[in-house]
């Protein structure tokens, strides 16, 4: 089951009127716009001694208010509103998480080399998918699955395989939050470049733009 610009127009302000948050709007955009799945997510909480704690409950979390619960219900791509809805009342607070490996992969780079790459790929003409920015200064670039795997004989084929880069591959059995959920407790997430119907299911190759990335990646290190 799918969903319109205009149906989603419509979830949008009946999410108002029915005062849903943002996270419950968010998560039927993801699985009914944009075909993904959605996992319910930790939430960091920051304790009176100003430590930040997970609300997973366990007092040794390595990844606090950055993992999916292990009690939530994930949701499959085409859920609704409604069924948002309902998850999310049975982990309320819960942030929105987006299962890697399935529909796509991430390109994790400094946002400085993200926005540059932006320009220059929309200027050579070539396909972007969806872009996201984390509160600590990332930016993530939604790409076909399989790219994770093929980073390293990518960077080879562009010559820049022996170079310093911080250019991170997101794969299978990873996660991220959606905005605009809170990442960790250092903020919310954010778009750079929002999803949209013909590059969400579809999202680019990653060989269309890893020697780019490369590129703007070593000079933001210089």
């Amino acid at each position: 089951m799918g969903f319109t610009i205009g149906g989603i127009r419509e979830i949008r302000s009946g999410a108002r009127r029915r005062a849903r948050s943002p996270e419950i709007t968010a998560v039927a955009e993801c699985t009914g716009l944009w075909g993904w799945d959605v996992a319910p997510g930790a939430r960091a909480v920051r304790s009176g001694s100003g430590r930040t704690d997970c609300s997973c409950g366990a007092a040794d979390c390595p990844s606090p208010g950055a993992h999916p619960l292990d009690f939530g219900k994930e949701l499959a791509a085409g859920a609704t509103l409604e069924e948002a809805a309902t998850a999310w009342s049975e982990t309320p607070g819960a942030a929105v998480l987006l299962p890697v490996g399935r529909s796509f992969d991430i390109l994790d780079v400094p946002e400085a080399a993200g926005r540059g790459a932006m320009a220059r790929l929309e200027r050579m003409g070539l396909p972007l998918g969806p872009v996201a920015a984390t509160p600590a200064g990332r930016a993530l670039f939604f790409v076909a699955p399989g790219a994770a795997a093929d980073l390293p004989g990518l960077l080879y084929r562009t010559g820049w395989d022996d170079a310093d880069l911080d250019l991170r591959p997101l794969g299978d059995g990873d996660h991220i939050t959606a905005p605009p959920s809170d990442l960790g407790g250092q903020g919310p997430m954010r778009w750079l470049r929002p999803p949209a119907p013909e590059t969400a299911r579809r999202p680019p190759q990653a060989r269309l733009m890893v020697g780019t990335l490369a590129y703007l990646c070593a000079r933001v290190c210089v």
